[in-house]
């Protein structure tokens, strides 16, 4: 009796540091979203992308390593930084910048990025880089090596350049047996062909799913925290037409804001193996 009792206490020990560990990280990712380091635009998103909600779906914890692939203009490097500062490692993969050809965006962005770092050492000091423009420079570190490969409305370009699959493979390689691979991107209609669709921004969830799954990975699980049923998905300039991109200027502004960003799927896969596996 005494063991069990021994046993139950152990067991509700872990729960206990388990759930203020899940706690704790929920509440750095609240903070981090209304840092001082944070412009005003970028927290107005915050009501559209929901990152406590998303980053809790996809399992973010303490002692992670994690990579954000292609950051963009930064917006959830700036939560995701301060929030794995001194607890994990995080890792964003933007693009290489000794590839030529490449759009102009692709060098401006990662010097704008750096720039971001230097002027705020006290969020982004411990942040690693990697360089990431396949087909030219298509590795993004060891095999096994990260715990969460993030990515946010990236799919669409990769479909649009032929590229996804191999992309998809790379998230494989590079994560751990039992590692995550988080998908957030803007939602094509099922059935839709995503050849088609991509062009405008949007994947549907089989696509993704497949692209996944090719790769070797699971689909775990699927959640509507970032679903948006106004969104009606046929403009004729694509999601950009849409917040915060606002492709057509004034013209329908209001209408457009209304709507809100995209309506977009947020989809967890599983590498097989890992402790994720032996407790089931």
């Amino acid at each position: 009796m005494l063991r069990k009792i021994l046993i139950l206490m152990m067991m509700t020990g872990a729960c206990s540091a388990a759930m203020a560990q899940d706690m704790s990280v929920a509440a750095s990712v609240e903070k981090a979203m209304w840092g001082d380091h944070r412009s005003e635009s970028n927290m107005e998103r915050n009501r559209y992308r929901h990152p406590v909600g998303t980053l809790d779906f996809f399992g973010l914890k303490a002692g992670m390593t994690v990579m954000e692939i292609w950051p963009g203009g930064g917006w959830y490097t700036e939560i995701l930084a301060p929030v794995l500062r001194y607890k994990g490692q995080f890792i964003v993969a933007t693009w290489d910048p000794t590839v030529e050809g490449q759009p102009s965006y692709r060098y401006e962005l990662p010097k704008e990025m750096a720039a971001k770092f230097e002027a705020h050492p006290d969020v982004y000091d411990q942040v690693g880089t990697a360089y990431y423009s396949p087909p030219e420079s298509a590795s993004l570190g060891d095999e096994n090596s990260i715990d969460m490969v993030l990515t946010f409305r990236n799919t669409h370009g990769w479909v649009n350049n032929g590229q996804a699959q191999d992309v998809y493979n790379e998230f494989a390689r590079v994560l751990r047996p039992g590692g995550v691979l988080g998908v957030v991107q803007h939602r094509a209609a099922e059935g839709a062909d995503p050849a088609e669709t991509a062009r405008k921004g949007y994947v549907s969830e089989a696509a993704i799913i497949a692209l996944a799954e090719q790769a070797g990975l699971v689909l775990e699980a699927r959640s509507e925290v970032n679903a948006n049923p106004r969104d009606t998905k046929d403009y004729a300039d694509g999601v950009w037409t849409l917040p915060p991109g606002f492709r057509l200027g004034d013209t329908d502004r209001e209408k457009y804001a209304a709507i809100g960003e995209s309506d977009r799927m947020t989809l967890r896969f599983r590498k097989p193996g890992g402790e994720a596996d032996l407790l089931q």
